[in-house]
This record gives structure tokens, sequence and C-alpha cells, in this order.
């Protein structure tokens, strides 16, 4: 079982806890957390997290293979691969970002902004 996020911050559950969820969800929820965690911020789960939050630094016409490129890296311990992403303004600088996974024979979708 996994903690839900929402904007960043998990879901309290009204009795102290955390609002958790269980198969294909836990699954996204793992894959939203490895995706917006920047790679090295946990010293002793340094391969922990995405190096998405660069993708500014990128030329515009090489954002699209680095955030693949990223994305894959990111989710390499999970048991999904990286199809597509896709990038889209969202304004003030930032990119909306959409990855397309594979998990066993079923096409998953998360999306987020960066």
């Amino acid at each position: 079982m996994e903690a839900k996020l929402f904007n960043g911050d998990y879901i309290p559950d009204g009795l102290g806890g955390v609002v958790r969820c269980e198969g294909a969800d836990a699954l996204l929820e793992r894959v939203l957390f490895r995706l917006t965690a920047r790679r090295g911020q946990f010293p002793l789960l340094p391969r922990l997290g995405s190096r998405l939050y660069l993708l500014g630094r990128e030329p515009a016409a090489q954002r699209s293979a680095a955030a693949m490129q990223y994305a894959a890296e990111a989710l390499a311990d999970e048991d999904v691969s990286v199809t597509d992403v896709t990038l889209s303004p969202a304004g003030e600088g930032r990119v909306q970002l959409t990855v397309l996974l594979e998990h066993r024979g079923e096409g998953l979708s998360v999306a987020m902004t960066v």
C-alpha cells in the first residue's frame, strides 16, 4: 500500500494518518513520487528521483528527448516502461509533462508540471 499524494502533499485520512491506495493506483503513486522527487535529494537513496527539474536548462529542440531519458532513468527500478512523453507549455516558464507507461501490457499515464 502506498500513501496518496495531491499537489506534492500526502492526503490526511482524518484519523491522524494518510489515505492509502493499492494495486494500479499504488503503482501510479510510486511513479509520481519517483518523477517528482529530485534525484540525489535523499543521501541514502541517491538513485531515487528524477532529473526532470533540469528540463528548463535543455535547448527547446532537445527537451522531449531529455524528458524521455530522465523519466526512464527515474523509473528503472519499477515494473514499467516509458513509451512516450509529451510536453506542452504550462505558463510562467513551466511545462506540462505527460508520461505514457506500459505495465504488464496495460497502458498508463501520469501528468505533472515541471
